[in-house]
């Protein structure tokens, strides 16, 4: 496929050279970074954290073969065994609350085998980091977790926590190495805290043969399964086409057929009436083929 016609079909891809933070592959590959993984989890949370120990790079979840598979940009847990799935969100496709909800039963699932007691479930963090305000409010955090709504002091121990950070927040009272970094997802560049670190890290990866190989390797899959959706879509839509050319025949054929038979009846003498008897027809039906004022 020629460069023009690459460009049609993937208009948002990018080069390697051109990731930055926010996008999945770069993000997920800069969390890796213990140090730096371990330092974002202390300064958003407000934990402490002594060591972190990674499932998989971008793990995928699937307990059934009929369900929804995940992909999860960064799945890890602690020395406590809590566990925290992080992801980089920067389009609102307005399904994060109900994504999230389903994320948090895939770890469930993935958690327990079969005889285990409910127990086990690990404490857990999803964390979502979004280049927009989901909710409107202004804040750089929000986090949610299950109350009685009749008395909202009342926390139901599942121990199932759910986050969403906003780059853009608008919040006083923040740490200031926070706050630096909200503005390192939102492009700027920074010289101190762990946004330089993560910049840094960024270069750094940049810089990795191997993993330029993997995020081609993952472009090419992508542009698969984009020219695979085309060519299907296409096909429905040349079905579609047929059926309707069809069916229009059909039914012009049908339509002079009752033509021809209402001019041959009139033809041998039968009235409006009762050629509409015969046919099964309105007469103003019969009176617009023959062409005859009512």
């Amino acid at each position: 496929m020629s460069k023009i016609k690459e460009e049609l079909y993937f208009p948002n891809e990018k080069s390697y050279e051109d990731l930055t933070i926010t996008d999945n592959f770069m993000f997920a590959k800069v969390m890796l970074n213990e140090h730096l993984c371990r330092k974002f989890l202390e300064l958003v949370l407000h934990i402490k954290i002594r060591k972190i120990q990674y499932y998989n790079d971008e793990q995928s979840l699937k307990k059934f073969h009929h369900s929804k598979g995940i992909r999860l940009d960064v799945y890890l847990n602690d020395e406590k065994g809590t566990i925290y799935n992080i992801e980089m969100q920067t389009t609102n496709k307005y399904n994060l609350p109900k994504r999230s909800r389903y994320y948090q039963g895939m770890i469930d699932l993935n958690l327990l085998e079969p005889g285990d007691d409910y127990n086990k479930l690990a404490r857990s963090y999803i964390i979502f980091i979004c280049t927009f305000d989901l909710f409107g409010r202004g804040r750089y955090i929000y986090t949610f977790e299950n109350r009685c709504v009749k008395e909202l002091d009342l926390v139901l121990p599942d121990e199932a926590i759910k986050v969403f950070i906003n780059t853009k927040g608008m919040d006083a009272g923040l740490d200031e190495e926070f706050l630096e970094l909200m503005d390192f997802f939102n492009g700027e560049q920074k010289t101190a805290g762990i946004a330089k670190e993560m910049q840094n890290e960024v270069d750094h990866i940049k810089k990795k043969e191997e993993w330029r190989a993997e995020y081609m390797t993952m472009l090419e899959l992508e542009r698969e399964k984009y020219r695979e959706g085309l060519e299907l879509g296409m096909e429905r839509a040349k079905e579609r086409y047929r059926e309707g050319l069809e069916q229009g025949i059909s039914q012009g054929i049908s339509q002079g057929k009752l033509e021809g038979s209402i001019t041959t009846l009139y033809e041998l003498g039968y009235s409006v009436s009762e050629i509409a008897k015969k046919l099964n027809q309105e007469e103003e039906k019969v009176l617009e083929i023959l062409n005859i004022p009512e």
